[in-house]
């Protein structure tokens, strides 16, 4: 008998713990042994819960436990998360999280003190919620050499895009609706300004490429800017608005971004609709590969969670691939000025702007609901900057292609 811990008694910790009770029969004809939940730490008190009687206010209690061997982080935030995740590896006793926050901030630390300390760090539930991504990227694609990864990772901003997109409804009223539905946070900065989507990217950047950007120091945009405009213009010209992470190799640095991008109809991302993620992976001998499914959820994410914790119990004692990569200096950061993409803008309806965005451009400005709208040619950000300050005039909208 294997005895887990959760830190965490929230949505997807008490979703672990239902996972491991409800499907005990499954992982114990899966893996030849039962995984028990000895241990749950948060703190408050669960009286009404049949886990109730497991809580614990006391770290210490998991800590200082030597029949607990796994330990399940779902506490959210980078501390008290990563002191405890830290002393757990230290006393010798693997971790698996789907905190994207600690992932993001201190993955190589934690990798390389597990691999110390001959335990393991596994992150599965931390990107896409229940979509094997992880993994597959690690032992699957190993072959492979990487050359980018785009994904909708935030079902919250895919949501609301959906509803602008294709009911035409505006982003406020949107984002209430998302509120009262409980797809969305009271305070939803984290989802609709993009850092959910940094965090995560940047780790599957760092899978891509070794190395592990400050999701703090990559170019990053949410949709709080992205109107009923764009989407119509999007509706009418074979374009769905998603919110897309983005990393790619640039001249041997890394380049990782979030930004909305008018994805063209015949790429998959632009049939990912409402709360569901997608991530397209394009690798040089397989080509592109397509992970979908539910990227958030108490079930869905907590399903990921235990499927690393049957990973460790299947390969104790045994010597496993691990994810592997290192923090990155300075050097391995991208120019990201020099990014090179087609965009489109939007002007305000004007009749001496066509000529002169005409001659900027060299591409023939039209009027769409009320604005004058263009799609570049391909040229660099620090390129279209200089155009832009060239011409004098207020952008009111500025989105990528894909």
């Amino acid at each position: 008998m294997v005895n887990v811990a959760i830190l965490g008694f929230g949505v997807v910790g008490s979703g672990a713990a239902e996972v491991l009770t409800d499907n005990r029969r499954v992982i114990e004809k899966n893996l030849g042994e039962t995984v028990t939940v000895k241990r749950i730490l948060d703190l408050r008190d669960f009286p009404d819960s049949p886990f109730g009687a497991l809580v614990t206010h006391d770290f210490n209690d998991i800590l200082n436990d030597p029949e607990i061997t796994v330990v399940a982080e779902m506490m959210g935030g980078s501390h008290p998360a990563y002191d405890f995740t830290k002393a757990c590896l230290e006393a010798g006793k693997s971790v698996v999280t789907s905190n994207k926050e600690v992932v993001a901030n201190f993955g190589a630390e934690l990798l390389e003190l597990a691999a110390k300390n001959g335990v393991r760090y596994l992150f599965e539930a931390s990107v896409g919620g229940g979509i094997p991504i992880i993994r597959p990227m690690v032992n699957d694609l190993a072959s492979n050499e990487i050359l980018s990864v785009n994904g909708i990772l935030n079902g919250t901003t895919n949501y609301i895009l959906t509803q602008m997109l294709e009911n035409g409804a505006a982003y406020d009223d949107v984002l209430k609706d998302a509120q009262k539905k409980g797809y969305a946070e009271r305070n939803p900065a984290a989802d609709v300004e993009g850092l959910d989507a940094a965090r995560k990217i940047v780790i599957l950047a760092a899978l891509a490429f070794g190395k592990l950007l400050n999701p703090n120091e990559i170019h990053c945009e949410g949709i709080t800017k992205i109107t009923t405009e764009d989407a119509e213009f999007a509706k009418d010209n074979g374009y769905a608005v998603k919110l897309i992470g983005h990393a790619e190799l640039v001249d041997g640095r890394v380049l990782a971004m979030v930004s909305p991008r008018l994805v063209p109809c015949s790429n998959p991302l632009a049939g990912v609709s409402d709360v569901f993620n997608g991530i397209l992976v394009d690798a040089n001998m397989l080509g592109e590969c397509m992970f979908y499914g539910k990227g958030a959820g108490k079930l869905p994410t907590a399903s990921a969670v235990v499927a690393d914790i049957i990973d460790i119990v299947a390969h104790r004692g045994k010597t496993e691939r691990a994810p592997k990569f290192e923090v990155a200096a300075e050097a391995d950061y991208a120019d990201f000025g020099a990014y090179k993409c087609r965009t489109m803008l939007a002007f305000a309806d004007k009749a001496d702007s066509y000529e002169k965005l005409e001659a900027l451009f060299g591409v023939t400005p039209k009027l769409s609901h009320g604005r004058i709208v263009l799609v570049t040619k391909e040229m660099t950000e620090a390129e279209l900057d200089a155009k832009l300050a060239e011409s004098g005039l207020k952008v009111l909208s500025r989105i990528r292609l894909l």
